[in-house]
């Protein structure tokens, strides 16, 4: 079994039982429901930061590889 799929197992494994822990919790429900939908913003907000952050750096080694291009086309033009 590879690292990658004991770490997302781990990682899923804390997810379940967070939320468990939440919905099992000696509160009231409209509390539960705060959390949760808390909890749920806060994560969103983190995966659309990573996603943007993959997309800028994707953008910069595409904008690299462009500039790459170019200076190999000058020079072959040399």
């Amino acid at each position: 079994m590879s690292t990658q799929k004991v770490v997302i197992g781990a990682i899923a494994g804390l997810a379940v039982g967070a939320l468990l822990g939440v919905l099992f919790a000696p509160n009231k429900g409209s509390d539960t429901r705060k959390k949760i939908s808390s909890k749920s913003k806060d994560i969103t907000d983190g995966i659309k930061e990573k996603f943007n952050d993959f997309l800028d750096d994707i953008s910069s080694k595409f904008e690299r590889g462009k500039e790459d291009a170019s200076d190999f086309t000058e020079k072959a033009k040399s």
